[in-house]
């Protein structure tokens, strides 16, 4: 019985890991012009920020998320949206091309990387915990569902490619994170 309860918890434990995603379908996506596959697990989880304004419900979130879509494929000439997943002010993790599609959010990462991108601007002032704990979540989530490395290392936009992005104030604050690889 002891033993039940255990394995109960701590199957409670992982799946408590992951934030609430809001499906493709359930914010209004596109479908993709073309598909490649990550293999997953990958070793870089790239943290972005899309220097918008932000949102308050899924509803104003699924309407930013659409016009970042509409951007990537219409103006940037991409297959999709170009990140993994974003996360809005209204705390849900909104599915971009999810866990096992290469992204096209960080040259030299796309390949091997998850891209996740906080909706809003982090130049001056950083996310609230609102924004931070679903993405922590979900990052841990990738981990124990094995689409994230264990060992795997975090890094801001800026890293991969000559930009402000994630921002000044959200590149400090993933700086203090214990993944943060300062040289990748």
């Amino acid at each position: 019985m002891k033993t039940a309860v255990v394995l109960l918890a701590c199957l409670a434990s992982a799946f408590a890991a992951c934030p609430n995603i809001v499906s493709r379908s359930a914010w209004g996506a596109r479908p993709p012009t073309s598909i490649t596959y990550l293999s997953n697990p990958v070793p870089y989880v790239v943290i972005h920020h899309s220097e918008s304004g932000t949102c308050s419900s899924q509803a104003s979130c699924s309407a930013l998320v659409r016009g970042f879509q509409d951007q990537h494929m219409d103006v940037n000439g991409w297959s999709d949206i170009g990140y993994s997943f974003l996360v809005g002010g209204d705390g849900n993790i909104y599915e971009g091309r999810g866990w096992d599609r290469v992204g096209a959010h960080a040259p030299g990462y796309n390949s091997n990387s998850i891209g996740i991108c906080f909706i809003g601007s982090y130049i001056s002032s950083a996310p609230s915990s609102t924004l931070v704990d679903p993405v922590r979540q979900l990052i841990q989530c990738g981990m124990d569902d094995r689409y994230v490395q264990l060992a795997h290392m975090t890094i801001g936009h800026r890293q991969a490619v000559a930009t402000d992005c994630p921002g000044d104030a959200l590149y400090s604050l993933i700086q203090t994170w214990p993944d943060f690889e300062p040289n990748p």
